[in-house]
């Protein structure tokens, strides 16, 4: 179930740019994490470090502005 959280959230940012654009901003992972809490995404770090490891992406950010290329359309 949160395997299918995840890719929600993910797809979601694929969507949405201004979405993305928030979760680009945010550094840490737990934040992130907590943040996609809020607004309604129940997963864990480690559920979504299997989510990206699966798919080939990594959580890593760069750029200016931080951008994340863990986002699916």
């Amino acid at each position: 179930m949160a395997k299918t959280e995840v890719e929600r959230f993910l797809i979601a940012g694929g969507e949405d740019k201004v979405f993305r654009t928030r979760y680009n901003q945010i550094e840490s992972m737990d934040d992130f994490v907590a943040a996609a809490a809020v607004d309604g995404y129940d997963f864990t770090d480690e559920e979504l470090i299997v989510v990206l490891k699966e798919a080939g992406d990594s959580f890593d950010s760069s750029g200016n502005p931080r951008s994340r290329t863990i986002w699916w359309s």
